[in-house]
């Protein structure tokens, strides 16, 4: 561009200090010229433009394709924290259950009271260690029936009429992990 300027100043000088007489043909040629050199400088800079904005568009592309990655782990790396110890917990429901009979069973047998404060302090132990992981207890008895949380094993007609279509009793407790059902609860439905 510089050049091209530099070279239009020295003709018009040129023409000022030469005759009028100067053939057009001359004129023409280095007017041909300067348009030549300009689609030359056009023609350069297309591929480089074009190279740039092939680059540019492969980076652009990548950079989202990591974000995208990058929220995907976040978002399964915290689902996974959230419920890794889903197994264990719920391999460990039967014992609890079984400390449950345990309690309910010696509740008349007043000779082994020892025995019965020792399951009591394991058994207070271990619920607190679990909701600590987050897991919690469903509260049924008395509620309506709800088919989401709740497993009916049997019916049985409602002692009081209140009681219609309602937990009766609770045969096998439901337990929350962190919000989610980790296992339904196994109820009676007065009906």
């Amino acid at each position: 561009m510089k050049d091209e300027k530099e070279t239009k100043e020295n003709l018009e000088e040129q023409e000022k200090e030469s005759p009028k007489n100067v053939s057009s043909n001359e004129d023409t040629q280095v007017e041909e010229g300067s348009e030549q050199n300009n689609d030359e400088e056009k023609s350069e800079e297309s591929p480089a433009e074009s190279k740039y904005n092939e680059l540019n568009d492969k980076y652009v592309r990548l950079y989202s394709d990591f974000e995208n990655f990058r929220r995907r782990t976040a978002k399964e790396r915290l689902e996974l924290t959230a419920s890794a110890g889903a197994d264990i917990l719920k391999s460990l429901l039967p014992v609890i259950d079984d400390l449950e009979r345990a309690l309910n069973a010696d509740k008349e047998n007043e000779d082994a009271k020892s025995i019965k404060e020792g399951i009591t302090l394991v058994y207070q132990k271990m619920m607190r260690t679990l909701k600590e992981k987050g897991l919690r207890e469903m509260e049924n008895t008395g509620e309506p029936f709800d088919a989401e949380r709740e497993e009916a094993i049997a019916k049985i007609p409602a002692p009081k009429k209140k009681l219609k279509g309602k937990v009766v009793d609770v045969v096998e407790k439901g337990y929350y992990l962190n919000d989610k059902i980790l296992r339904h609860a196994k109820v009676v439905v007065g009906e």
